[in-house]
């Protein structure tokens, strides 16, 4: 992996020092060509402009595993996760069963089904962040319908055994969904090796996409059971009629136009990962995390992710100095020397991508 080349592919690299790359990708040249070149048509040749939505999920496929007609497209984590949410064939006394630290996108579609008598448990993770199957497990039963995780925790990285909690789920007869926006594209993620029926994530993080992208993957199984819940002109069979024949596949979740120049853009960065390889990529950041916890432990700071086993890893570190306040006040300090991680639950989080350099990873150490 080339890295200065690599490095001329995102302009924010000759400007700041971007270790924010769990709230937002930076813009690469190669996606911000495509764009240019879909709106130069769409302004001089609109009726040449390409229709891109199977080759966006036949590259999805490609990636992750799966049919691609098991993809639809949608345009972000939280819309895949409510059209589940609300499409599953919920009775009285079913449950759903998530952990508490589950990013506001899998929690508050879930949350809106107390309305309708569903049972949500919220697990708690264990005093060091972690995911605990057993936790999980203990809080599984008959009433479970689905069991519903992220792939990797936004706050601090820390990456679940999704084989593990696939076989809870499907023990006790569950839907095992997956939140995919923290690994997709950055962690190794596949459908069948982890047993994953449904998957849902956004395009704009590691993905190279913009906002508005992403995808909502839904295997037969689970498709047999969650109906649509907004059909929109791509999900059924326009027959002319007054008849609503939902497509067999995963068109039938599609709710709509969606914005085609950023879709088409986003080939370009789904280009760049094929690429570049997904493995090839863990295994860079894993390497700056473990330069960075180096750094941080040599200088006696406190480090509240999860770090010490590999598997449970990913491309976030989250640390702190002391108080919400100094944490806050840290980063408003980082980000004037143009240092840009985020601030996260009164702590702050650090997720490099391969362009990232050791070099940047020592400007960081030094300026806390």
């Amino acid at each position: 992996m080339d890295i200065t080349a690599l490095r001329a592919e995102f302009p924010v690299t000759d400007h700041v020092i971007y270790l924010n790359n769990a709230a937002e990708s930076p813009l690469n040249n190669r996606v911000r060509q495509r764009l240019a070149d879909y709106l130069i048509l769409a302004s001089e040749a609109p009726h040449k402009k390409p229709s891109v939505r199977h080759a966006v999920k036949a590259m999805l496929s490609d990636l992750f595993g799966g049919a691609a007609d098991e993809y639809a497209l949608v345009t972000s984590t939280g819309v895949g996760v409510s059209i589940v949410a609300a499409g599953y064939p919920w009775k009285p006394g079913d449950n759903v069963i998530l952990p508490a630290d589950e990013h506001w996108n899998n929690t508050f579609p879930w949350l809106a089904l107390r309305q309708r008598g569903v049972d949500v448990r919220l697990v708690p993770v264990d005093p060091d962040y972690r995911v605990n199957p057993q936790a999980i497990a203990d809080r599984v039963d008959k009433n479970t319908r689905i069991l519903a995780t992220a792939a990797v925790e936004f706050n601090t990285g820390f990456r679940a055994d999704l084989k593990q909690l696939s076989q809870i789920a499907h023990q006790a007869g569950a839907l095992f969904m997956v939140d995919g926006i923290q690994a997709a594209g950055v962690c190794p993620l596949n459908i069948d090796a982890d047993g994953i029926d449904i998957l849902a994530a956004a395009g704009f993080k590691w993905l190279f996409g913009m906002p508005g992208t992403g995808f909502l993957y839904v295997n037969r199984r689970a498709q047999d059971l969650i109906q649509p819940v907004m059909p929109g002109m791509f999900a059924a069979d326009n027959n002319h009629t007054r008849d609503l024949l939902y497509f067999p596949d995963a068109r039938r979740y599609e709710t709509g136009t969606i914005a085609y120049s950023h879709f088409h853009s986003w080939t370009a960065g789904l280009e760049l990962l094929k690429e570049l390889g997904i493995a090839n990529i863990h295994a860079r950041v894993l390497h700056l995390t473990d330069y960075l916890i180096a750094g941080l432990r040599a200088r006696n700071i406190k480090i509240t992710s999860p770090v010490e086993h590999i598997a449970e890893r990913s491309a976030i570190l989250s640390l702190t100095i002391g108080s919400p306040q100094e944490n806050q006040a840290l980063y408003e300090k980082l980000f004037a020397q143009d240092i840009i991680v985020a601030p996260r639950d009164g702590r702050i989080r650090v997720s490099p991508n391969f362009f990232n350099t050791e070099a940047e990873i020592d400007r960081l150490l030094q300026a806390l």
